[in-house]
């Protein structure tokens, strides 16, 4: 999915200037107040994912300068990212009447006439994008669909020879596999999944489709392998849960795509995913969108969209997603613990943990909704009833696979949080044991050693290889920056935190440990200043606590042996070596 990534940056859709629009064609434009303030207002709202605000603005902007191509491009694409094809589509064809070049425009026609079964005006409209764009490589693909929806299934084929190469080839092969399948070419639709399987076989989507195969050629046994091996990673998916008991009693267990719309909309379901992934959330949503229009049963989109929503603090944009995912789906009761989560973002945690709680109580074997309680009860506080709930995840997965590090993880933070240290060192090790490198486990287990004073080198050694893996993640370098200032070395903690406060400069409490390693290094105005920013950051009060004295008494105020005392006092114009207890600092993490 590289490809789609690197082209994105040539995507027009990610252009947003935020300056006064401008016309198109000849001669001067000037644009009243008005359109002017609902076109800044729907950049605001795209930016934000406010995606019905967004096209109310541009609609407006839009019927205010019907012939401004700029504006009708942002009108289109908030459209679309609505989820509003009709209104999308009415756009996009105008825009292409003053700017017929807009590539993304013509890939939302040619997706009308796809859902039509329009097929030659789809490839007809598809043939015009050029091939090294993110809207040409997604077109092509979209293209290859149409031509096997004319019944074209060599043609489609060789169309997608040519986009071949660039990261593309498994992604390709995976949708040749669908393409035969849909058209009744069953040996080379196993052909095709095989080879996708090989080389990628813990992805949902490809075991899946690999197992359905499988199934409806009378090859049971071996599609519930495949589905036994990938459960065996510690993953899990309730649509592929359904489908073992479906093979195991012998069951047809049905296609993956039934049309040609429906293959298409996996392509836009994977590539969407891919620009979320990249934070490109705009252009991700008019994907999975598109993917929605092309294939309205598809319940995998709509928790992406939610998703997206979700993570851009539009909680209640995502619940109306959730909420109409029909109670049917093997999707819903994962949907029904996103909306119980979400009533912790929107202000009520003790409701949210209510309904999680009863849900848990109901299904005491959805690891989904364990994990989510496990996770909010550590929010609020409640570290052992969170361990609990850690515990209750690892007796349904068993605790064995390479995905249980993360309750092992998670449930030895509640341990730490309850001053339950040995049994929080156990699971930091025991995760490890299962995903060894992982740099959360060894930032957060190795500066607890630094804190305690134990195993000082390893621990040490620990925090870097976690800043290797992640050296842009600005808790793990607060970290080591930390673990620097414990251990006296202030010239290394400096350097560390400078670059940690770069990373998060909103955090009060890496901007608390820079002032007190300025402080240490003599660098005091630097000190106070950073002192004043951690005091003005901090909401919840610890840090305020923490920090008022130093700003009356600088370092000296602050309690002896608390957190801003290092490990040991380096002896004058030399780095220290640490090999004495660490007082009670707590652990950087995110």
């Amino acid at each position: 999915m590289l490809s789609f990534t690197r082209l994105a940056a040539a995507s027009s859709l990610l252009v947003l200037a935020l300056a006064a629009p401008v016309a198109a064609g000849t001669g001067d434009f000037v644009a009243s107040p008005s359109t002017v303030g609902n076109y800044l207002a729907g950049q605001q709202a795209i930016q934000e994912l406010r995606t019905p605000d967004a096209a109310q603005f541009f609609h407006d902007a839009s019927r205010a300068d019907w012939d401004n191509a700029h504006i009708q491009e942002r009108a289109f694409v908030a459209f679309a990212a609505d989820g509003q094809i009709d209104a999308a589509v009415n756009t996009a064809t105008h825009l292409l009447e003053l700017e017929p070049d807009n590539e993304l425009a013509r890939l939302v026609v040619a997706t009308e006439a796809m859902k039509q079964r329009r097929y030659p005006a789809a490839i007809a409209d598809l043939e015009k994008l050029s091939p090294d764009t993110f809207e040409g490589i997604t077109g092509s693909i979209l293209r290859a669909w149409a031509l096997a929806g004319s019944g074209k299934v060599d043609d489609a084929f060789h169309s997608l020879d040519k986009i071949a190469g660039g990261g593309l080839e498994e992604f390709l092969v995976f949708h040749r596999a669908i393409m035969a399948d849909v058209t009744g070419r069953q040996a080379d639709a196993i052909k095709y999944i095989t080879q996708a399987h090989d080389g990628d076989p813990y992805t949902a989507d490809v075991v899946e489709a690999y197992a359905r195969m499988l199934g409806n050629a009378g090859q049971y046994d071996k599609a519930i392998d495949a589905i036994v091996q990938f459960e065996q990673q510690g993953l899990t998916h309730p649509v592929i849960t359904e489908l073992k008991a479906q093979l195991a009693n012998k069951q047809n267990p049905g296609h993956y795509a039934d049309s040609v719309q429906q293959g298409a909309a996996e392509m836009f379901h994977s590539v969407g995913v891919a620009f979320a992934r990249e934070n490109t959330n705009d252009l991700a949503m008019v994907l999975l969108r598109l993917g929605q229009y092309l294939s309205p049963k598809n319940e995998n989109i709509p928790l992406v969209i939610g998703q997206l929503y979700d993570g851009a603090d539009q909680h209640e944009l995502a619940d109306k997603i959730y909420d109409a995912i029909p109670s049917t789906s093997p999707m819903k009761p994962m949907a029904t613990v996103r909306v119980a989560d979400n009533l912790d973002a929107l202000g009520n945690r003790p409701e949210a943990i209510r309904r999680l709680s009863n849900i848990v109580t109901s299904n005491p074997t959805d690891v989904d909704a364990i994990s989510v309680l496990g996770d909010l009860l550590r929010t609020d506080k409640q570290y052992q009833a969170s361990a609990d709930a850690y515990t209750k995840a690892l007796a349904v997965t068993g605790g064995n696979t390479p995905g249980d590090w993360r309750f092992y993880y998670v449930r030895g933070i509640a341990y730490e949080r309850a001053n339950e240290f040995p049994l929080a060192e156990k699971d930091f090790l025991r995760a490890l044991d299962l995903n060894p490198g992982q740099p959360q486990v060894l930032n957060y287990l190795g500066y607890s050693w630094v804190d305690k004073g134990m195993n000082l080198t390893k621990a040490l050694d620990m925090i870097q290889k976690a800043v290797t893996a992640s050296p842009n993640d600005g808790y793990i370098i607060d970290s080591l920056g930390w673990a620097y200032y414990r251990l006296g070395r202030f010239d290394d903690a400096v350097g560390q935190l400078e670059q940690a406060v770069t990373l998060r400069p909103n955090d009060p409490e890496i901007n608390d440990h820079l002032g007190d390693a300025y402080w240490r290094v003599g660098r005091k105005l630097e000190a106070h200043f950073q002192w004043n920013v951690a005091y003005s950051l901090d909401t919840e009060g610890d840090v305020k606590k923490r920090v008022a004295p130093k700003l009356t008494g600088g370092l000296d105020a602050a309690p002896k042996g608390g957190e801003s005392a290092p490990e040991i006092e380096p002896a004058p114009g030399a780095q220290a070596q640490a090999d004495t207890p660490a007082s009670n600092a707590t652990p950087a993490t995110n």
